[in-house]
């Protein structure tokens, strides 16, 4: 009996450090969006993350909401700083996200200030 419970608490353990790895280090997609960032904050009562939206159509019914890692310092500094203006953002989806992540799927790897096509004369 107590070899079973070892062997059931070892496969336990075994099992749960492989969906933290899978969860930590896979992705579903990457991709890229384009459009104006309205809005980036630093908020949450527990674990405190970087969220953002991006609006990707004139009448703003299109949101993007994603989120950006504590790591991602100049990310973040490039966010703060273009929020308002016409962006594109790469960005790569995961399975699943820890709540010390943020509280979307998809997180922001790199940004880039575009020209918005709204605005061409």
């Amino acid at each position: 009996m107590k070899k079973f419970i070892g062997y059931f608490i070892g496969i336990f353990i075994l099992c749960t450090a492989l969906y933290f790895a899978f969860v930590y280090s896979a992705s579903y997609s990457t991709g890229v969006r384009s459009g104006h960032l309205i809005k980036f904050s630093y908020k949450g009562v527990i674990f405190k993350t970087w969220e953002g939206e991006l609006s990707q159509g004139l009448s703003g019914s299109q949101i993007f909401s994603f989120s950006v890692l504590d790591q991602d310092k100049e990310v973040i500094n490039q966010l703060q700083n273009l929020e308002g203006q016409y962006v594109k953002l790469k960005y790569k989806e995961r399975y699943k996200t820890f709540p010390w992540w943020g509280d979307t799927n998809y997180f922001v790897t790199e940004i880039r200030k575009e020209q918005s096509p709204y605005n061409l004369q």
